[in-house]
């Protein structure tokens, strides 16, 4: 995995990774704001055939004020992305930026705090996310 994004890898099929990964991430308090289906973009807008990849826009409202609060440019960074895609017809991968982003571009205290709350938050999200598939 990246440095700036955590991961876990499914066994099971897109469309049930998708609904399980809403269902963690709401959870942890956060919600999806935005959806990008790319593979349906690509489609449309170049006529090429991707995997089934979606970006969820996901934020925790409580995180994202503390944040603005301490910066408000941090929306730049906002919401946190979660990437669902498509690996085989039974694997999906699940990744989620790092929060930990946030404090290197800014190295504002404030938003350490924030950044690490999310942080845990986000990878409680995707444990859950391992422990549901493999049980």
């Amino acid at each position: 995995m990246s440095d700036y994004g955590m991961a876990v890898t499914l066994a099971t099929d897109f469309d049930d990774a998708v609904t399980r990964t809403r269902a963690a991430l709401a959870e942890q308090g956060f919600g999806v704001l935005t959806e990008i289906d790319v593979a349906a973009t690509m489609k449309t807008k170049l006529d090429v055939d991707l995997a089934p990849y979606l970006i969820l826009g996901a934020c925790n409202p409580p995180l994202a004020h503390r944040a603005i609060t301490a910066e408000a440019s941090i929306g730049l960074l906002l919401p946190c992305n979660v990437v669902v895609r498509s690996i085989d017809a039974g694997t999906t991968l699940v990744e989620a930026m790092d929060p930990a982003v946030m404090v290197k571009l800014t190295d504002h205290p404030d938003v350490r705090a924030v950044a690490d709350e999310a942080r845990t938050k986000l990878a409680e999200a995707l444990r859950t996310l391992a422990v549901e598939v493999s049980a």
